[in-house]
């Protein structure tokens, strides 16, 4: 087995997903996918490496994403709606695996890849503020930094358990209960009424 070997990762992301910070050890991983501790450990040194490959794994999709997915010829709200779509669409590749505290058990990994995710969506959300105002698709009175902060933080709110237990709420709908208000608090008149003639394309789609 490699590092670099990406179905292997998709494989431990599922396993930790349900651990708790109890269970979270190597010879637990190694357990439950079948093979020797020895064998993990010659990929995984320890916990906090293996950690930082799901994580990385889980940044790397992200941006994926973007970089998949062109914004040639297509106006900021054209550009929003195929990256919401993208992000709905493959989440689970995205999404925080963790249900144990990271945050408290490896916290200078969760605060490196925390800045790496929240920098580049507010790099990429930036962006699309200003071509949306330059297009007059968004008002013109809004602070592109504020608003992707706001998007980040609502972002953030999404993978919240508490806030949004998965039993009750799937991603795919919160986030496009989100996208949709998001959208309608930033734009134009203008801008909204090309945001509900493309939205309902994409439903009929």
């Amino acid at each position: 087995m490699q590092v670099q070997d990406i179905s292997l990762i998709e494989k431990i992301r599922q396993y930790i997903s349900s651990y708790n910070a109890e269970q979270f050890t190597l010879k637990q991983v190694a357990d439950d996918m079948g093979i020797t501790l020895s064998e993990l450990i010659t990929i995984y040194k320890d916990e906090a490496a293996l950690v930082e490959a799901v994580l990385k794994f889980e940044q790397d999709s992200l941006e994926t994403i973007f970089q998949d997915t062109s914004f040639e010829n297509d106006n900021a709200i054209d550009g929003l709606l195929k990256v919401s779509k993208e992000l709905s669409g493959r989440f689970t590749n995205i999404l925080p695996s963790f249900n144990f505290h990271i945050k408290n058990d490896f916290p200078e990994l969760y605060q490196k890849y925390f800045k790496l995710r929240t920098g580049f969506v507010f790099e990429k959300i930036s962006a699309n503020i200003a071509d949306g105002i330059r297009e007059g698709l968004y008002r013109p009175d809004l602070s592109a930094e504020l608003v992707s902060r706001i998007y980040i933080s609502r972002l953030i709110d999404l993978y919240n358990p508490d806030f949004f237990p998965p039993a009750q709420f799937s991603f795919n709908t919160l986030f496009d209960v989100m996208f949709d208000t998001f959208v309608r608090g930033i734009a134009t008149e203008e801008g909204v009424k090309y945001f509900e003639k493309k939205a309902k394309c994409l439903r009929l789609g």
